[in-house]
């Protein structure tokens, strides 16, 4: 299964316990597969490297070149319109596309009021580990 985290799903599943957590161990399981993109990369880092800073016993540049290695990169196509209130979030839809991907998991709410956008279903960490991962 190919999915798409945002980035606070991504960055809570490293430096916190909790659904987000237990995502990132079913893709280091192999269960699931994560889709990125190089802009959404980008700000992994950019937020995973302010976080670290007050985290210090977590090393979050071996965990994000993890993922760089292991998860699928999408070359994605810009959306033609913007569809989130927020267009920096289109970023996700637009991975999730080029990529055949029809699950983004989110907190969001800019993202999970476009679910169902070009048959993308946006749920919510939690609705994701009970829906999917506990079959």
């Amino acid at each position: 299964m190919k999915i798409v985290l945002d980035t606070n799903v991504f960055i809570s599943g490293v430096f916190f316990t909790g659904p987000p957590y237990k995502i990132l161990k079913a893709w280091r399981d192999g269960r699931i597969q994560i889709l990125i993109s190089e802009e959404i990369i980008e700000e992994y880092r950019r937020v995973g490297e302010l976080l670290s800073k007050q985290f210090a016993d977590i090393e979050f540049g071996p965990i994000l070149q993890l993922l760089t290695i292991n998860a699928e990169l999408v070359q994605p196509r810009t959306l033609t319109a913007p569809v989130c209130e927020d267009p920096d979030d289109d970023k996700f839809l637009e991975c999730a596309i080029s990529g055949n991907c029809n699950l983004i998991v989110s907190g969001d709410n800019h993202l999970l009021k476009v679910s169902g956008h070009k048959g993308i279903e946006v749920i919510r960490p939690r609705n994701f580990v009970d829906n999917y991962l506990k079959k």
